[in-house]
C-alpha cells in the first residue's frame, strides 16, 4: 500500500478498548472461565423493540431483518438462569465495580455520582435477552496524548460457536463476564499512534493485576475517518500488530469511496429502485451458478445502476484493494444471506458468456456508462439481496456511509450493520443505581497499583538493569513473568531469554508457546548447579520449543569439569606455542575462539577466559 500523508488526508482515530475483568460474572455468581461447548441446549428468536420515544434503532432493525433463529449452549458452572434470561440479574458484582473504578483512577477519569445500568439493544443473538447491560462510570483523563471520553462497565456477550444461513450457535460461558470499556476521543492522527495508545491502555489495565489474560480477553474497536469520509467503527481487532494495518486499510477504503462518489457525480449517476426479472434472458445459460439457481426453483433478478460502469470494478484473485463491488456484495450477504452477487464490471465470468452479458444489457436498456447487478436465488431472497444493493449504491453517490464493520484476518474489514443511534439505549429497571461517593473514590485512588514508570525505575534499581531494558520489559507487558523468572536466575539472563532468545526462535517459525515457565525454571536450576553454561541456553530452549522434555533438552549440553577444561587449554597452547611466544599474553583473545568451539555450552565463557590467561602465563614462564 502506498505511503499516505496522514495530515493531508485528515486521518482521525478513536479507540474503544474492551477488557475482561478477572472476577465472577457481573450479574450472578457463575465462574467467568470459558469452559466448554457442552451443556443444555435451547433456542430463541429475537425481535426489535421501540425506544421510550417510539423509535426503532436502525442497527437493531438491520440485524432482525435476517430473521435467523439462535441456538444456545448453557454449560454447567459457566452459566445459570440469569444468562438464559429466565431470572432477573443479581446485584452488580462489587469486586468488578471496585476494579473498574480503580482503572478510572489510573486513567485520571472523574467518576459520575451514580452509575445507572442501561439496556443496549442487540438482536444478533449474542445476548439471550436481546440487549446488553452497560453503565457509564467516569469521564475524562488522558493516555499517551489521547483524551479519554468515557469509561463504562458492561457485560460481555455470548461466545459464537458456529453459524449458517438459518441460525447461529452460541455458548453462554462468556455471557456476563465483566468488561471495562475505555473510549478515547478521536485524537489519534497516525496508524502507529493508534497502536501506541492501545498498547499504553493495555499495559495500564495489566498493571492492575486484576484483568484476564489470553486471546479474546481484550478487544480493540477502531473508529476511523478521513477528510471527506465518515466515522466508521471496526469491531473485534484482537492483535495489537493489526491495529495500524487496519487503520491504513480503512483510510484507503474511505479515500477510494470518496473518489468513487466524485466520479459518479461527474457522470450524474443514479440508482434505479426497480428490481427486474431477467430469468428468461439467461434461461439457456450454461453457467453452473445460474443452473443451480434454476434447479432449486430460483430466479435471476437484476437492478440498473446508470453511470456506474467501471466504478464497481472487478476483484482480482487474492486482492484486498478497496472496491465498490465488495461493498455491494457485503450488504447483500449480510441482509439476505446470499453467497454473492454478479455485477457487469466483472462479467463475462462464472460461465456467463459475453453474448449473454450483451443480452442482459439490451434487455435492461443500458448505455455505455451504465452497470447492472444481478442475483441468482429464490425470488424472495434475491429481492432482499438486491434491495440491499440498491441501498448501498445510493449511499455510494454521497461517499462514505457511517457504519459498523467487522475486522477480518487479512487486516481489512467488511460491512456488519448500520451505525446505531440514540434509540438503542434505554434504562435497565432490574438493576438498582449505584452511588459512587467521593470518599469511596478517594480511598481507591490512595491504593492504586504501581505505575508503569515507577515499575521501570524499580526494575533498574532492584535488578541492576539499564533504563532501556527496564522500559522494554515494562512496555512488553511481561513484567510479571520477568519478576517470576528473576527469582531463579540473574536478571540479565532472564532478560536475554525473554527478549532475544525466545523472539529469535519465534521469528524462525518455532512454536514458543510450548516453552512453559515450569520448564524454564527447571533449566535455570540446572544452570545454577553448573550442569551447563549460559552460552548453551539458546540450544536448550530451542529443544523445549520442539516440544521435548527438559531432560532431553539438557542431555546434549552437559558441563565439563575443571580438569577437562585445563587439559583442553594445555593441548591448544601446546599446538599453538609459536603463536603464544609471538603474541605473549595477547594470544588469549585469538585462542579463546578455539576453546569456545570445543567447550561452548559446557563451561562459562568467563571461566574459559580466566583459565586460558592463567595457562598462557604459565607457558610463557617456562620459556
Amino acid at each position: 500500500m502506498a505511503a499516505m500523508d496522514w495530515k493531508e488526508i485528515g486521518l482521525m482515530v478513536g479507540l474503544e478498548i474492551h477488557q475482561q475483568l478477572d472476577t465472577n460474572k457481573l450479574f450472578c455468581n457463575c465462574s467467568s472461565d470459558v469452559v466448554s461447548d457442552d451443556g443444555e441446549k435451547f433456542f430463541r428468536r429475537l425481535h426489535t423493540t421501540r425506544s421510550e420515544l417510539g423509535a426503532t434503532d436502525v442497527a437493531a432493525a438491520a440485524a432482525a431483518e435476517r430473521a435467523r433463529f439462535y441456538k444456545y449452549i448453557s454449560p454447567k458452572g459457566g452459566s445459570c438462569l440469569v444468562e438464559r434470561d429466565e431470572e432477573p440479574p443479581h446485584a452488580p458484582n462489587a469486586k468488578a465495580m471496585e476494579i473498574a473504578l480503580q482503572i478510572c483512577a489510573m486513567l485520571g477519569s472523574e467518576p459520575v455520582d451514580e452509575a445507572h445500568f442501561m439496556r443496549k439493544i442487540v438482536v444478533d443473538g449474542s445476548n439471550t435477552g436481546g440487549f446488553q447491560r452497560t453503565a457509564l462510570l467516569a469521564m475524562g483523563g488522558k493516555v499517551d496524548g489521547a483524551r479519554i471520553q468515557t469509561v463504562c462497565l458492561e457485560e460481555d456477550s455470548c461466545r459464537k460457536i458456529s453459524d449458517d444461513a438459518e441460525s447461529v450457535t452460541y455458548s453462554l460461558d462468556r455471557l456476563g463476564i465483566p468488561l471495562v470499556e475505555i473510549a478515547t476521543a478521536p485524537d489519534i492522527r497516525t496508524p502507529e499512534q493508534a497502536k501506541d495508545v492501545a498498547l499504553a491502555i493495555g499495559l495500564l489495565l495489566r498493571a492492575t493485576g486484576k484483568v484476564k489474560r489470553g486471546l479474546g480477553t481484550i478487544r480493540q474497536d477502531l473508529n476511523v475517518s478521513v477528510k471527506g469520509g465518515s466515522r466508521v467503527e471496526i469491531k473485534g481487532v484482537q492483535d495489537l500488530r493489526s491495529v495500524p494495518l487496519m487503520v491504513e486499510a480503512e483510510a484507503a477504503r474511505q479515500l477510494k469511496l470518496v473518489s468513487v462518489a466524485a466520479k459518479l457525480k461527474e457522470r450524474s449517476a443514479s440508482v434505479h429502485s426497480e428490481i427486474i426479472d431477467i430469468t428468461q434472458v439467461l434461461a439457456q445459460s450454461k453457467s453452473k451458478v445460474v443452473a443451480s439457481a434454476f434447479s432449486s426453483g430460483g430466479k435471476i433478478l437484476a437492478v440498473k445502476l446508470p453511470g456506474f460502469a467501471g466504478v464497481i470494478e472487478k476483484g482480482e484473485h487474492g486482492a484486498v484493494a478497496p472496491r465498490l463491488g465488495k461493498e455491494l456484495s457485503a450488504y447483500a450477504k449480510t441482509r439476505a444471506g446470499v453467497k454473492g452477487i454478479f455485477h457487469s464490471d466483472e462479467l463475462p465470468a462464472y460461465g456467463i458468456t459475453e453474448a449473454e452479458v450483451a443480452s442482459v444489457r439490451q434487455h435492461l436498456t443500458l448505455g455505455e456508462n451504465d452497470a447492472f447487478v444481478m442475483v441468482a436465488e429464490k425470488e424472495k431472497i434475491a429481492r432482499i439481496a438486491l434491495s440491499a444493493v440498491i441501498d448501498r449504491a445510493k449511499l455510494a453517490l454521497s461517499g462514505v456511509p457511517e457504519e459498523v464493520r467487522r475486522a477480518l484476518p487479512d487486516n481489512t474489514s467488511e460491512y456488519m450493520r448500520p451505525m446505531p443511534g440514540a434509540a438503542r439505549m434505554y434504562p435497565e429497571t432490574d438493576v438498582p443505581q449505584i452511588r459512587i461517593s467521593a470518599e469511596q473514590f478517594a480511598k481507591i485512588k490512595a491504593n492504586l497499583p504501581e505505575s508503569l514508570d515507577a515499575k521501570a525505575k524499580r526494575f533498574e534499581q532492584q535488578y541492576g538493569l539499564s533504563a532501556e531494558i527496564a522500559k522494554q520489559i515494562v512496555r512488553s507487558g511481561e513484567f510479571e513473568r520477568f519478576e517470576f523468572l528473576a527469582r531463579a536466575a540473574p536478571s540479565a539472563i532472564v532478560a536475554r531469554l525473554m527478549f532475544n532468545i525466545i523472539p529469535e526462535l519465534e521469528s524462525k517459525g518455532n512454536d514458543v508457546s510450548r516453552i512453559s515457565d515450569d520448564a524454564i525454571l527447571a533449566v535455570f536450576g540446572a544452570l545454577s548447579e553448573g550442569k551447563f553454561a549460559k552460552e548453551a541456553l539458546p540450544t536448550v530452549v530451542a529443544v523445549l520449543a520442539d516440544g521435548k522434555p527438559v531432560a532431553e533438552a539438557l542431555s546434549g549440553v552437559g558441563g565439563a569439569s575443571a580438569g577437562e577444561l585445563e587439559a583442553l587449554v594445555d593441548k591448544i597452547i601446546a599446538e599453538k606455542i609459536e603463536f603464544v611466544r609471538q603474541k605473549g599474553e595477547g594470544a588469549a583473545g585469538p585462542l579463546m575462539g578455539l576453546v569456545m568451539k570445543e567447550m561452548r555450552g559446557k563451561v562459562d565463557g568467563a571461566t574459559i577466559n580466566s583459565t586460558l590467561a592463567r595457562k598462557i602465563k604459565e607457558a610463557l614462564a617456562k620459556q
